[in-house]
């Protein structure tokens, strides 16, 4: 049964990559707003539905990696040391992620072409930022918990916004300067600079609540 449940999950997880890839390629070659959800099926070698069993808009298609980041960032907040802020529990898992080249946040040749891809079509742009409302969204939540405090907390709202703030800044810097310089490492260095040095702004505006001081309060109460 195990072997069975195994095999169907390779199955699927291959088939969704092979729908990325096509998709991916073809993005590449002609522009997301150019090419066909009927297109992408045939160049992956499946059904109309099967691209959508695995992808329910053509957009998901592009942004594939977002589940991934996401449950990265949970897993920071969750399982961070409890003598550690959750702001600088963040700012550890932008350099861990860095460090270790997750596909969502790297900065080379096709890091590139996926930002022109993006810059070229307004469906992608609103996209993008639905997905920074999502991410708002889903850091306020995973903030409110590891601080035992509720979601509807102004604080957290604060907190929230201005680490995505943060991060988008530091996204889009790091991408100018891999396309200005064509360095990778220098484009990591940005956006790490940028996350650190937002990270203690972030810090600053919020030190008189649990999401910058756990480490303190703490150690008081030891």
């Amino acid at each position: 049964m195990s072997t069975s449940f195994d095999r169907r999950t390779r199955k699927r997880l291959a088939t969704r990559q092979s729908i990325s890839d096509a998709a991916t390629r073809l993005f590449n070659e002609r522009g997301f707003d150019k090419v066909t959800v009927d297109e992408i099926a045939e160049a992956a070698d499946v059904g109309r539905m099967t691209v959508f069993n695995h992808f329910p808009r053509k957009e998901d298609m592009f942004f594939d990696l977002n589940d991934e980041g996401y449950a990265d960032l949970r897993a920071a907040l969750r399982q961070r040391d409890p003598g550690i802020s959750p702001l600088e529990a963040l700012r550890l898992f932008a350099h861990r992620i860095i460090a270790e080249g997750r596909p969502y946040i790297c900065f080379f040749d096709g890091s590139e072409r996926f930002m022109q891809t993006i810059a070229g079509s307004e469906t992608l742009k609103a996209r993008g930022r639905a997905i920074r409302d999502e991410l708002t969204a889903l850091v306020q939540v995973e903030l409110a918990e590891a601080v035992e405090r509720d979601r509807t907390d102004p604080d957290v709202h604060l907190t929230a916004a201005l680490l995505l703030a943060t991060w988008a800044a530091a996204f889009m810097e790091a991408h100018r300067t891999f396309a200005q310089k064509h360095d990778s490492e220098e484009a990591r260095k940005t956006f790490l600079a940028i996350v650190d040095r937002g990270t203690r702004g972030v810090e600053a505006a919020v030190s008189d609540t649990p999401y910058s001081r756990v480490e303190a309060r703490r150690a008081a109460t030891s």
